[in-house]
């Protein structure tokens, strides 16, 4: 998941790069997005693996 953020982030800088705002906004939204869901995903995992190791 973390690999399609980066994706996403690169297409963005790209895309601002040649002046496309709304395709730019768009990839950086879906890279926010796709980043928060794995950093909730990994904190829960991070918890689950405290929890069950002790």
């Amino acid at each position: 998941m973390l690999y399609w953020t980066l994706i996403f982030l690169v297409v963005a800088l790209v895309a601002g790069l040649f002046g496309f705002g709304g395709i730019a906004s768009a990839s950086a939204g879906i890279a926010k997005v796709l980043f928060a869901i794995f950093l909730v995903l990994f904190l829960v995992s991070l918890i689950f693996g405290v929890v069950r190791g002790a």
